[in-house]
């Protein structure tokens, strides 16, 4: 494979490791300005305007046709494509330097501290000087990219520190942060990085002068004061309040255990059940041959629907789940509560799911228990309402959610309310579109039963395997939250969080235990008096 390396001088570098010589300074700013924008049609008036500006002589077409030329001959007519109104540079991604440079940052920001590290100094590693400090610069696209380029590098590398910083490596990076505030005066998130390397290396002074410096410079150069998060990390210095990276997985102890037990027994707690949408994304991909990089089951469903229909759709996700509802330690340890509750005279649970399984239900049954069904109608004259089956199999639409009330009573039994409905009739809520429409139902709170409703309004919940991969868990906050903070005490659990996913819960005041599933419901199971689930 031809490399393409813009993060320094530009150079083309043959499969073999020889590299190719690109003549002439227009050939070279032509070529950089295509592998800017490889795979795209860069159009001829495009390139004339960027290479001679907006009075081009009347030759410019005839030497840019002739950069072209040596060019074709260079790499290939299958690399180079001629393609109206301009020419496409065709390669793949990883063959230019600079996209490779964005994919490993990307894909650093989902990887635990000590993997990112390594990845953004792979990824910084790619960088073999200035960009482009060959080409002349006249030409505003070129010095835009420059510009555009410099401030990636920048950035992933203040993202390397931070993870650094993470991994508690606080005295090595002081003189490296020094020499880059050096560089940068005016960078305050360098600034912040050097005062957290100095405080957690016992040098508070040093770390406050820092401070004092990046004020001074602020005010001379641009008449500014420090940003309100260094003023505050200032603060906190001063008090000597900074918290130590977090190191450790949080896991729960007995103190948790017991608080949740409680709020379960007492009728307090809903559990929101998740489930890994990436096997059945795979498993569609794979089924309709979509080839695309990462199989979100969102992309990856609305992408059948467009192509093959509903039904087919339809058909392959209800096969594959039904090769998948084998109940977990999970659905098996909520389906063990319903005789405890009546025994104490407490009221039933409240089960919400947004997951496209039968487990849960399957559970209850396994364990003889009867059950209510309410779930969202994704499809039809009814679309946007809730419907109710009871355990006799009977389905009703909910037309006045406010009065339906007898109906449906956690006193009775166990209610599970699937939230983005089921692979039925009515459909689910599962490709981009449904997603779409769904959020654009503000009223949906008002749609479901009033009786649901207020417990909803009224309970900590308990999330359980809900990652961030889906739109499942922000849609279900939302809609139960209104997208405001949850109004109680609230735990996730998830058996690996990534940091986007700490971020997340983190926010939305939610305590995040990173532990098993199976094993969190076992000493769960411990604590609320019941068997553990096998």
């Amino acid at each position: 494979m031809t490399e393409f390396r813009i993060l320094g001088p530009l150079a083309v570098v043959a499969a073999d490791g020889e590299e190719l010589p690109v003549v002439g300074q227009k050939a070279r700013a032509v070529l950089t300005l295509l592998i800017l924008r490889a795979n795209e049609v860069v159009s001829t008036e495009f390139l004339v305007d960027a290479l001679w500006g907006e009075q081009p002589p009347r030759t410019a077409t005839t030497s840019l046709q002739n950069s072209i030329s040596a060019l074709r001959k260079l790499l290939g007519a299958d690399v180079l494509v001629t393609r109206p109104p301009g020419y496409v540079l065709s390669v793949e991604s990883d063959a230019v330097d600079a996209l490779r440079f964005e994919r490993l940052v990307a894909a650093a920001r989902e990887l635990e501290p000590a993997d990112r590290a390594a990845q953004l100094r792979a990824a910084l590693e790619l960088w073999r000087g200035d960009p482009l400090p060959d080409l002349a610069l006249s030409a505003e696209p070129l010095a835009g990219e420059v510009r555009r380029l410099e401030e990636l590098r920048l950035a992933a590398l203040e993202e390397r520190i931070d993870a650094d910083l993470a991994l508690d490596r606080h005295p090595e990076l002081v003189a490296e942060l020094e020499a880059l505030v050096a560089r940068n005066p005016l960078r305050e998130r360098l600034r912040a990085q050097l005062m957290l390397a100095l405080y957690h290396s016992g040098r508070q002074a040093d770390a406050l002068r820092v401070y004092q410096d990046a004020r001074r410079e602020l005010v001379d150069e641009l008449g500014l004061d420090p940003s309100p998060q260094l003023q505050e990390l200032h603060a906190q210095i001063l008090r000597q309040a900074v918290p130590r990276p977090r190191r450790a997985d949080a896991t729960a102890d007995g103190s948790h255990y017991a608080e949740v037990a409680e709020a379960l027994l007492g009728g307090r707690l809903v559990a929101v059940v998740g489930t890994d949408s990436r096997a059945l994304a795979d498993g569609l991909a794979h089924r309709f041959d979509y080839r695309e990089n990462g199989h979100d089951l969102t992309r990856v469903a609305q992408f059948v629907s467009l192509t093959k229909g509903p039904g087919p759709l339809h058909d392959e996700l209800v096969e594959l789940v039904r090769d998948a509802s084998a109940p977990t330690a999970v659905h098996r340890f909520f389906a063990t509560l319903p005789p405890l509750l009546r025994e104490r005279g407490l009221p039933h649970q409240l089960l919400v799911t947004t997951a496209y399984d039968l487990a849960l239900e399957a559970a209850l049954l396994d364990a003889g228990e009867e059950f209510d069904v309410v779930s969202y109608i994704a499809s039809g004259r009814d679309r946007g309402r809730f419907q109710h089956r009871d355990p006799s199999g009977e389905t009703r639409v909910i037309e006045l959610p406010n009065t339906y009330a007898t109906e449906l009573s956690l006193e009775q039994r166990t209610i599970v309310l699937r939230l983005h409905g089921a692979l039925d009739e009515s459909g689910a809520v599962v490709t981009e579109d449904d997603y779409i429409s769904y959020l654009e139902r503000g009223d949906l709170g008002a749609a479901i039963p009033v009786g649901v409703a207020a417990r909803l309004r009224r309970s900590h919940f308990l999330f359980l395997g809900y990652g961030i991969r889906d739109w499942n868990l922000r849609l279900v906050l939302h809609r139960m939250s209104g997208g405001d903070p949850l109004a109680y005490r609230s735990w996730a659990v998830l058996p690996e969080a990534r940091p986007l996913e700490r971020h997340f819960w983190r926010v939305r005041d939610v305590e995040l235990l990173e532990q098993p599933l199976d094993l969190y419901v076992d000493s769960l199971a411990q604590y609320v008096g019941v068997e553990a689930t096998a």
